[in-house]
C-alpha cells in the first residue's frame, strides 16, 4: 500500500494514448511505489453503444460542471462523500482463513421441478417432439455443455431475474415497482436553459432535475465502432449539416424536443439524454432518426456477416430510418428479421402518435419492464428453459415469445412449488455472497470489494491458500481465479465507473500478461462497455465499466444511521481522550478559587466502562489539580460518540459533543452570585 502523503497532487493520465495502447514509448523510469499509486485513470466509459462518441471526454467534463452548477444553486443540500473501508493485502503465510466454496465434482444436473401435464393433443405432440430432439442432441453431441437457465421471481414490489450457468449465478437484474424506468425511455421535453460555456442544454422532461443534453448529442451521430456499417444502395437523401454553432438558433429556450434517456440520475447528477433515438427489438435495433444500417461486430463469422448484409439490403426499411442487427440475430433466417422490423415500425408509429397528442413535458415511450426485457434481451437460443413463479408473468412471457419465435415458447415453465423459486435453485445463498464485502475463492483466497465516491477498489488476497514449493505458480493460480470472480462480481453488482484491482504481485511479465488477457476475455461477455489497461509495475490493473444506473449496493442499501455510512465509529480510548481534552478546557477557563466546582459527564456506557477500567486515574489527577469534582453517568440513549458535560450545581450545559456536530462551549462566570456562594 502507498505511504505517499495525502497532500501530494495527483497527475491524471489518459486511457488511450494518441498512438494507441500498442504504441511503443520510452523505457519506463524507475519511480517509487507512492508515485505509481498516484497515477489514477479518470476517463469514463462511453455511454452509448450504437452511435460513436468522439466527443465523449468533452461531454463528460461538461456534465460534471453542470452537476456542480446545480449543486451550488440548491440551498441547504450538501452531500458528504461516502468513505469505503480500507483494503488490506495479505501474504502467502497469512493466518486469516476464508471459507472456500465447494463445487460439486460430479457433472451438474438441472434442478427438476413439477410441470403441468400437457393439455390437448397438440401440446402432447410438442412435448414428445421436444423430448426426442433433446435425446438426439445428446446422442450426436450437439447439446451445449453449459446448462443455461433463466429464473424469474415476481412479487408485487419487486421483480428479480437470474441467469444461471450450471447452477452458478452469472447475471442478476432487479427492478422494483417504485423505480422509474428512465434509461431507454423517450420523452417530449422543453428546453429550459442553454449553457454555451459547457455547450449543453437543460431539458425539462417532467422530473425535479432537468435532463442534461450536450450539443454533441443533438447533432446526428455516426454509428459506433462496435457496429460495421452496411451500405443499402440506392440514392441517399442529403440532409442539411448542423454544427454546434447552430444549436442555440435551432433550439432556443422554450423549444419542444424529443429525447431519449441514455443514463439515469446518479448522485447529484440529473439524467443524461440524446436526440439520437434507439428502439431495440429482439433481433434488430431501429434507428428512427438515422438512415444508417449495420451489424454488431460481436458476430465474428465472415460468412454469417456476409449473409446478414444481404438480408439487410433486401429488407423494406422506411426512408430515413436505419437498423442494426443484434448479436441474437446470428444464424436467424430472414423471416425473423422481417417480423421484428414490422413490430418495431409499428411501435415507432405509436410513439409518433404520442408525440403529436401529448403536451410537453411528458413520456411518449416507457422502456419495457423487466419481464419483457428478459424476453427481448436474455432469451437466446442457448437458454434451455425459463422458470417463472407468477402465472400472469408466465402468460405474458408466452405471448411475447410466441410473437417472435413460437418454438421458444415451450422453454417457459411455470413454477408452482411451495419453496421459493430462488431458494429452490440456490440463488438466494449466492446473492448473499454477492452483496458481502468479502468474496471467497475456491482456492482458499478471497477478494474484497469497496465502493467509494471516486472509484471501486478490489483487493486480491491469498487467505488460507497454501503456496507449497512453487510459490509463483500458486500466486498465478490465485490471480487467475480472482480475475474470473471479479469480472463476475462486476456484472452481478452492476458496478460502474473507475475500477482499480490490486492483484498479488507477480514477478514474471508473462504471468502478468496471462492475467491481463484473462480479464479481457472475460469482459467480452459483459453487456456494459468496458476498457481495461495492462497491469502496472505495482500489480494494479485499471479499467472502466459503463454505468447507466446506480449499483445494486446503492439501490438495495441505505447508509447506516449510526455511523452515517462511514463504516467506522470512534474507539472508546479515542472518546476518553476527547472527554479529557474537553474537561481540561473547561477547567482551565474557570477562575480558580476555593469554591466547589462539580462537573457531571453523560456518556455512552461503552466509553464509561473504558474510563472506569483504564483512565480513571487521569480524571482524578484533574480533580486534584483544579480543585473540582468530576462524576460520570452512563446513558444508553446517547450515540457512542456523544457526550454532554453539565455543571452539576447549576444544571447548566457546558458542552455537548456528538456525531458530526458540536455545541459551542459555554463557560459560566465563576464570579456570579450563585457560584461564589458554593
Amino acid at each position: 500500500m502507498s505511504n505517499n502523503p495525502l497532500g501530494r497532487k495527483k497527475s491524471i493520465l489518459r486511457f488511450r494514448p494518441r498512438g494507441g495502447l500498442g504504441r511503443k514509448g520510452p523505457k519506463p523510469i524507475e519511480t517509487s511505489p507512492g508515485e505509481f499509486r498516484e497515477r489514477v485513470i479518470s476517463e469514463q466509459a462511453p455511454q452509448n453503444e450504437v452511435f460513436e462518441s468522439r466527443h465523449r471526454e468533452e461531454i463528460e467534463q461538461a456534465e460534471a460542471k453542470a452537476a456542480q452548477l446545480v449543486g451550488v444553486q440548491e440551498e441547504g443540500k450538501e452531500l458528504s462523500p461516502r468513505r469505503g473501508d480500507e483494503t488490506t493485502t495479505a501474504s502467502l503465510g497469512e493466518a486469516r482463513a476464508c471459507d472456500s466454496i465447494k463445487e460439486p465434482e460430479k457433472p451438474y444436473e438441472p434442478v427438476k421441478i413439477q410441470e403441468e401435464p400437457p393439455k390437448g393433443l397438440v401440446e402432447k405432440i410438442k412435448m414428445v417432439a421436444g423430448s426426442l430432439i433433446d435425446k438426439v442432441q445428446n446422442l450426436i453431441g450437439t447439446r451445449p455443455r453449459v446448462h443455461k437457465e433463466i429464473i424469474v421471481n415476481v412479487q408485487p414490489l419487486e421483480t428479480r431475474v437470474a441467469l444461471l450457468e450450471d447452477g452458478r449465478l452469472e447475471e442478476l437484474a432487479i427492478e422494483r415497482a417504485t423505480d422509474e424506468r428512465l434509461v431507454g425511455s423517450i420523452y417530449k421535453g422543453v428546453v429550459r436553459n442553454l449553457e454555451d460555456s459547457i455547450k449543453a442544454a437543460f431539458v425539462d422532461i417532467g422530473f425535479e432535475k432537468n435532463a442534461f443534453l450536450h450539443y454533441w448529442d443533438i447533432i446526428p451521430a455516426n454509428l459506433d465502432s462496435s457496429v460495421e456499417i452496411v451500405e443499402r444502395g440506392g440514392p441517399k437523401r442529403e440532409k442539411p449539416k448542423i454544427t454546434i454553432k447552430d444549436i442555440p438558433r435551432l433550439y432556443p429556450v422554450g423549444t419542444e424536443i424529443v429525447v431519449q434517456v441514455v443514463k439515469g440520475p446518479i448522485g447529484t447528477k440529473g439524467p443524461r439524454v440524446t436526440t439520437n433515438l434507439v428502439i431495440p427489438g429482439r433481433y434488430l435495433v431501429l434507428l428512427p432518426n438515422s438512415d444508417q444500417c449495420g451489424i454488431s461486430r460481436k458476430i465474428e463469422d465472415p460468412q454469417e456477416r456476409k449473409r446478414l448484409k444481404k438480408i439487410i439490403q433486401e429488407l423494406n426499411i422506411p426512408e430515413g430510418m436505419g437498423i442494426i442487427v443484434r448479436t441474437a440475430g446470428e444464424g436467424k433466417q430472414k423471416r425473423y428479421f422481417v417480423r421484428d422490423l414490422a413490430m418495431l415500425i409499428e411501435l415507432w408509429r405509436r410513439i409518433q402518435e404520442q408525440i403529436r397528442e401529448k403536451p410537453a413535458p411528458s413520456c411518449v415511450f416507457h422502456e419495457p419492464d423487466l419481464v419483457e426485457r428478459t424476453v427481448r434481451d436474455f432469451l437466446t437460443d442457448d437458454i434451455e428453459r425459463v422458470v417463472v413463479d407468477d402465472a400472469n408473468a408466465y402468460q405474458r412471457m408466452v405471448e411475447l415469445v410466441s410473437q417472435i419465435s413460437p418454438r421458444s415458447a415451450q422453454k417457459i415453465k411455470l413454477y408452482n412449488e411451495p419453496e421459493p423459486v430462488f431458494d429452490r435453485f440456490n440463488i438466494t445463498a449466492q446473492m448473499e455472497r454477492t452483496l458481502s464485502r468479502k468474496v471467497p475463492l475456491k482456492s482458499g483466497g478471497y477478494i474484497t470489494i469497496d465502493e467509494t465516491e471516486a472509484l471501486v477498489a478490489v483487493d486480491v488476497n491469498t487467505g488460507s491458500h497454501k503456496a507449497g514449493s512453487e510459490e509463483e505458480s500458486a500466486i498465478l493460480q490465485v490471480n487467475l481465479e480472482a480475475a474470473e470472480e471479479i469480472c463476475r462480481q462486476l456484472r452481478l453488482r452492476n458496478i460502474g465507473g473507475i475500477i482499480v484491482i490490486d492483484f498479488i504481485d507477480m514477478k514474471s511479465k508473462r504471468e502478468q500478461q496471462m492475467v491481463f488477457e484473462k480479464v479481457k476475455q472475460l469482459l467480452k461477455r459483459d453487456k456494459a462497455r468496458t476498457h481495461v489497461l495492462p497491469i502496472s509495475p505495482l500489480g494494479l490493473m485499471e479499467l472502466t465499466r459503463q454505468r447507466h444506473t446506480e449499483s445494486f449496493r446503492e439501490t438495495m442499501f441505505d447508509p447506516c444511521p449510526y455511523c452515517h455510512g462511514l463504516g467506522r465509529i470512534k474507539s472508546p480510548i479515542t472518546l476518553s481522550i476527547e472527554i479529557q481534552r474537553k474537561v481540561l478546557e473547561i477547567l482551565r477557563r474557570r477562575q480558580r478559587d476555593e469554591s466547589d466546582f462539580h462537573l457531571k459527564i453523560f456518556l455512552h456506557p461503552l466509553v464509561l466502562d473504558r474510563i472506569r477500567r483504564e483512565d480513571e486515574k487521569y480524571f482524578i489527577e484533574l480533580e486534584k489539580r483544579y480543585f473540582a469534582r468530576i462524576s460520570f453517568r452512563g446513558d444508553n440513549t446517547l450515540h457512542v460518540e456523544q457526550f454532554k458535560i453539565i455543571n452539576a450545581i447549576t444544571g447548566e450545559e457546558l458542552a455537548a459533543v456528538g456525531f458530526n456536530h458540536e455545541v459551542p462551549l459555554r463557560i459560566p462566570n465563576d464570579t456570579s452570585k450563585n457560584q461564589s456562594q458554593l
